[in-house]
């Protein structure tokens, strides 16, 4: 079992896109001459296209649902509108995105308020990766906190270790120590605390920060976070900083903890994902199918900000469907601009 651990945050969002490349062939003396008198103009073409040499494009995932919550899959791109700081961007790429490699970290909170649904918890998570994880293309990995994190398998593309660490999942308190070796007893003051903000903060900035494709957090919790030294807002922004869709299944024992049902909807979708809150083994189920029709079914657009400021500092996005006020869009609240060295 390896201890995680908190890094520097790495203040990287944007990617580099490559010059586009202008190819001209010669057809006789004629026509040269007319190359020669537009090649003033030419060079002057690339200072006003979109697609520049060190630009970074920010690129922002999303989902459209109706008022049933069914997905809007046939969208393009004249039906986007992309604000960032309340003023419109260009669009650069508009595209859906199905069948892109998905990293998943699973985060399985083992403090007592789950010791009574902590059994279905496991069960639906397997579940759950037996249908989405494809060998050799998807990754997951599966942690548990209470008052620190702790990894029970790496990232990996194997769904039987996947299935394996699972089943290693218990409630910290049962064997009564916290967390795992080197932490403190039970009956320690930290004992039952949960530090779920540390988790996201860790995850976000070690765990899924460098891996290709998308990235995921699932938490499974209460959502009361009685000990993390880390803020909610922070563990937000690393999540924003890393590119990562958070979601939450809220469960826990109702009668005994409270659900912070509010907090849950916050992080999640703040990062563009969805909380949910399910009562039953079966409720578990549908929501983790919602979860894996939400990855498959998402847009990517891509914009050059108008702000070419590089100062580190947060910028909003907005998105709204032309015409449509009857749809909603859930993505990411903002992302951090790139910081000169």
């Amino acid at each position: 079992m390896t201890k995680m651990k908190f890094i520097k945050i790495l203040l990287v969002i944007a990617s580099l896109v490559s010059p586009v490349l202008l190819l001209s062939a010669s057809a006789g003396q004629s026509k040269d001459q007319k190359q020669q008198t537009k090649k003033p103009e030419q060079e002057k073409k690339p200072e006003e296209q979109s697609l520049k040499l060190g630009t970074s494009l920010v690129t922002v995932p999303f989902n459209v649902t109706n008022k049933q919550n069914r997905y809007i899959n046939d969208l393009t791109k004249d039906d986007i509108e992309i604000l960032e700081d309340n003023k419109p961007q260009e669009v650069f790429s508009f595209e859906r995105q199905t069948d892109l490699p998905i990293t998943i970290a699973m985060l399985i909170d083992i403090s007592l308020s789950q010791q009574y649904t902590l059994r279905d918890e496991v069960m639906a998570g397997q579940q759950f990766f037996r249908k989405v994880l494809r060998p050799n293309k998807d990754t997951a990995a599966v942690i548990t906190f209470e008052n620190e994190a702790d990894l029970l398998q790496n990232l990996t593309s194997s769904l039987e270790k996947v299935q394996r660490a699972l089943e290693r999942v218990r409630i910290s308190a049962a064997a009564g120590r916290l967390g795992g070796a080197g932490t403190p007893p039970i009956n320690d003051s930290n004992a039952g605390s949960t530090a779920m903000y540390d988790a996201i903060y860790a995850v976000s900035s070690d765990l899924l920060r460098r891996e290709a494709g998308r990235r995921v957090i699932i938490l499974v919790t209460d959502g009361d976070d009685t000990s993390s030294k880390i803020k909610m807002k922070e563990a937000i922004e690393q999540a924003w900083r890393s590119e990562i869709i958070c979601y939450a299944i809220g469960i826990g024992d109702p009668y005994h903890f409270h659900i912070a049902t509010g907090v849950l909807k916050k992080i999640c979708e703040d990062t563009g994902g969805r909380a949910f809150f399910p009562r039953t083994r079966e409720d578990q189920d549908v929501a983790y199918a919602k979860i894996d029709e939400d990855l498959r079914s998402q847009y990517v657009l891509a914009y050059e900000p108008s702000n070419e400021t590089k100062d580190g500092s947060f910028r909003t996005i907005q998105m709204r469907i032309k015409n449509q006020k009857d749809l909603t869009v859930r993505h990411r609240r903002g992302y951090f601009a790139a910081k000169e060295s």
